[in-house]
């Protein structure tokens, strides 16, 4: 199946942008496609070689998982590239230019939904990310 890519431009320095995306305290806030999820909890080892998990859940706890992987390649600032638990890859570059940070997350769709309900909810992260970031 052909990668998915979303992106965002995210009016912040890279600086911010990198520690929002990594620190735990950050990912909880951030880290939900719909305000009906949450994210009560995360781990994060941003280093190659390192790991991560977060706990996504329905708020009114009907459903809930892990999400979490291994990373392959970390560039501070630049790249962070890792591996799921099911074996699918994603690549996230971060580019700043005058203040302003670009993120593009590129990954292998998984083949019990369809594409754009795949596309549409990574968005929607990224789309959290954004506002979190810009607004804290």
């Amino acid at each position: 199946m052909e990668k998915i890519t979303i992106k965002a431009t995210v009016n912040a320095p890279i600086a911010k942008v990198w520690n929002f995306w990594g620190a735990p305290e950050h990912i909880t806030q951030w880290c939900q496609a719909s305000d009906d999820w949450h994210a009560p909890s995360a781990e994060n080892d941003l280093r190659t070689g390192g790991k991560f998990t977060t706990r996504m859940e329905a708020k009114d706890g009907s459903f809930g998982f892990d999400f979490g992987g291994i990373y392959g390649e970390v560039i501070e600032h630049q790249l962070i590239a890792y591996t799921m638990e099911d074996g699918r890859t994603v690549k996230i570059t971060f580019e700043e230019k005058e203040g302003v940070t670009e993120i593009i997350e590129t990954f292998d769709p998984e083949s019990e939904n369809p594409v754009e309900m795949q596309r549409d909810g990574w968005q929607a992260i990224l789309d959290n990310f954004k506002a979190y970031t810009e607004t804290n």
